[in-house]
C-alpha cells in the first residue's frame, strides 16, 4: 500500500473535503484527488462518496480510517523525533587517529571538544592503519597526506614538516661537495640513502648508530646526545625553543598535511560537523605543534 496515498486519504476524510485538505495540507485537489482514487484502485473499495453535504466516508471508508489514523501518527512522530535528534550535537563519535597525534595531542583535544559539546561521548582509537570508515564503524580518522579517495571528504587542518636535529654542541660538518656521513639515529620512517637539507648547502649521508621504532623514541635519543635525526617539527619544536636541540635544516618535499575526514559530502550529522569545525579552529591550517 502507498503510504502517501493513505496520508492523502487520511487527509481528506478528517477534513470532510478536497478543497478544505488542500488548503491544510498545502497540496492541489487534483494531487488529492488522485491519490485517493489510486489507493482505491488499490484497495478495490469505494472509500469517498459525494453527498449533497459533501464527502462522506463509505463503510470501508471509515474502516480504514478507523485503523490508519493511529499508526499515521505515530509515524509522523517518530519522523520527527529523528530530525530532531540528527539536529542535536549528540551522541558517540568514533575517532581514529594516528598514534603519535592521538598520544600527544588528543586527549586535550577530546576533553575540550566534550566540554564544548557534553551530550557527545568521544571514542578516540590510536590507529595508524588505514580504517574503514563504514564497515568498522568510524564517523572520523585523522590522517597524513591522505590518498585521494571519493568516499571521504574534509580538510586539512594543520601542516608538519621533516627536520633534521642534534644536541648542542655535536659537531656539524662542513659545506661539501658530496654528502657528509653523520652518526644518525634511524627507523624506518627516516632511513635513506642521502638527508639533503633546504639551504642547498649540505646533504648529509646517515651512518645508523642506533634504530629506533618510534619517533618519540628518536627524538629523546637526540636529547641524550646519542646522535643526527630526521623528525617531524611538531614533536620537537619545544625543545628547540627552549635550546635542547639544535635544528640542523628541514628536508624539503617531505611536507605533512593533517586532515580530519569523514563519509558524507551531505547530510553529515551536526555532531561531525561539530568536531570537524572544532579541530580546524584549533589549528587554523599552521604549523602543527605538539605538546613535549
Amino acid at each position: 500500500m502507498d503510504l502517501n496515498a493513505l496520508a492523502d486519504f487520511t487527509l481528506v476524510a478528517t477534513h470532510g473535503g478536497f478543497g478544505r485538505a488542500s488548503r491544510a495540507g498545502r497540496r492541489s485537489k487534483a494531487t488529492l484527488s488522485r491519490r485517493v482514487a489510486d489507493l482505491e484502485e488499490q484497495l478495490g473499495v469505494r472509500l469517498l462518496e459525494r453527498g449533497t453535504q459533501g464527502l462522506v466516508l463509505t463503510e470501508a471508508g471509515q474502516r480504514l480510517l478507523d485503523r490508519t489514523t493511529g499508526p499515521l501518527q505515530e509515524l509522523a512522530e517518530a519522523a520527527e523525533a529523528v530530525r530532531e535528534g540528527t539536529a542535536a550535537v549528540a551522541g558517540p563519535l568514533r575517532v581514529a587517529a594516528p598514534t603519535l597525534f592521538a598520544q600527544l595531542a588528543m586527549g586535550q583535544l577530546a576533553a575540550d571538544f566534550q566540554r564544548l559539546h557534553p551530550a557527545v561521548t568521544l571514542d578516540v582509537v590510536a590507529e595508524d592503519r588505514l580504517v574503514d570508515l563504514v564497515e568498522e564503524q568510524f564517523d572520523i580518522a585523522i590522517r597524513p597526506n591522505p590518498r585521494p579517495d571519493t568516499a571521504l571528504v574534509g580538510r586539512a587542518f594543520a601542516r608538519d614538516r621533516l627536520v633534521v636535529v642534534a644536541a648542542p654542541g655535536h659537531p656539524r660538518p662542513a659545506a661539501a661537495p658530496g654528502p657528509a656521513p653523520v652518526p644518525a639515529l634511524v627507523n624506518a620512517f627516516n632511513a635513506g640513502d642521502t638527508w639533503a637539507l633546504d639551504d642547498g648547502a649540505l646533504t648529509l649521508a646517515p651512518q645508523p648508530v642506533l634504530r629506533l621504532s618510534s619517533l618519540l623514541m628518536l627524538r629523546d635519543a637526540a636529547l641524550a646526545g646519542a646522535g643526527v635525526t630526521l623528525v617531524p617539527e611538531s614533536i620537537v619544536w619545544g625543545h628547540l625553543a627552549r635550546g635542547e636541540l639544535v635544528r640542523w635544516g628541514a628536508v624539503p618535499g617531505r611536507e605533512v598535511a593533517l586532515w580530519v575526514l569523514h563519509t558524507s559530502r551531505r547530510l553529515a550529522s551536526p555532531k561531525v560537523r561539530a568536531f570537524v569545525d572544532f579541530v580546524a579552529a584549533r589549528y587554523a591550517g599552521g604549523p602543527l605543534q605538539l605538546p613535549g
